[in-house]
């Protein structure tokens, strides 16, 4: 049986964020209803579960759009791709799939938590994965007074074995990229700037926790 997990995103500049922000081809958007009320959710396919990041709709419109720009995220609503920017197509569904269970515990495909030394590690790991197409989303949430900030990544087995690697911090980041470099010898740095010759990841700040992350 496969599943569909919610997870909520803290507003709609984290979701322009993850469907846009250091990718090659921005991630689809889907405008529908779920629970009563209108959402935008992007996707993120498992083995076995369907997770959705969403969050409530703003506005319709047919595209998100997402620049950065002057150290600051413009993200919107639009209709037409006429500015320089970033888009991700926003589809509009009547339903969800009826074959696909919606639920949040007792998924199939849980996360195997890993807790690495350093931001640093957690940083190399998600350069490492996948050195073509490297995964630069880290997922930030509150948990038990901590904050988690954590990758997603995977062991091909027959079966995948999914990863949640992560460290814990004392305090919330404030900003939302992660800027590392390899030469300068130094820890990676929270930022909502940008530096010729720094690497970047973007922080996706989650609602709260959620068990498929595998630390309740």
């Amino acid at each position: 049986m496969h599943n569909q997990c919610f997870i909520e995103v803290d507003d709609f500049k984290n979701l322009a964020r993850y469907v846009c922000a250091f990718r090659e081809n921005s991630l689809r958007v889907y405008l529908h209803d779920l629970n009563g009320c209108m959402v935008f959710s992007a996707e993120l396919a498992l083995a076995n579960t369907l997770l959705s990041f969403y969050t409530p709709t703003m506005k319709k419109g047919r595209y998100v759009s997402y620049e950065l720009k002057g150290g600051k995220e413009h993200c919107d609503v639009v209709n037409s791709t006429k500015t320089i920017s970033h888009y991700a197509p926003i589809i509009h569904l009547e339903s969800l799939p009826s074959k696909i269970k919606i639920k949040t515990e007792n998924l199939e495909d849980q996360f195997t938590p890993i807790k690495t030394g350093s931001l640093g590690s957690l940083v190399r790991i998600a350069f490492s994965s996948d050195p073509d197409v490297p995964d630069l989303t880290l997922f930030l949430f509150e948990h038990k007074k901590k904050w988690i900030i954590g990758q997603i990544s995977s062991i091909d087995f027959d079966d995948p074995v999914y990863c949640f690697n992560y460290v814990t911090l004392d305090t919330e980041p404030t900003k939302p990229f992660l800027r590392y470099s390899s030469q300068d010898g130094k820890e990676p740095k929270f930022t909502d700037k940008f530096e010729h010759g720094y690497s970047y990841l973007a922080v996706i700040k989650l609602k709260q926790s959620y068990s498929i992350f595998g630390l309740n």
